[in-house]
C-alpha cells in the first residue's frame, strides 16, 4: 500500500515492523471522530452521527496523545535491522 514508507524507514534505519504498525495507528485515529464501521449500526438504534460526534471527538481527544506517547515511548525499544533479500 505505501512501499515509499519501507524505503523513507529503511533510509532512516526504523524497524520495519514498527513503521507499519505506527502506520496503521496513523490510519485508525480518524475513524474515531468519522466511525463509518457505525452506519448500520446507527440505522438500527435510530441514531443521527450528530448524536454520536460529542462522543466520538472525546474519544479522540482522549485516545490521540495515548497513541503517540505511547508509539514514541515502546518505538524507542525496537532496533533496526535491515532486510534481508534471498
Amino acid at each position: 500500500e505505501a512501499p515509499y514508507l519501507m524505503q523513507a524507514a529503511n533510509e532512516l534505519k526504523v524497524h520495519l515492523g514498527w513503521t507499519v504498525m505506527v502506520y496503521n495507528a496513523a490510519e485508525a485515529l480518524p475513524n474515531l471522530i468519522n466511525p463509518f464501521f457505525m452506519a448500520a449500526l446507527l440505522g438500527v438504534v435510530g441514531l443521527k452521527a450528530r448524536d454520536i460526534v460529542g462522543y466520538t471527538v472525546t474519544q479522540l481527544v482522549v485516545h490521540a496523545p495515548l497513541v503517540i506517547f505511547m508509539l514514541w515511548a515502546l518505538g524507542e525499544t525496537l532496533t533496526y535491522h535491515p532486510p534481508v533479500i534471498p
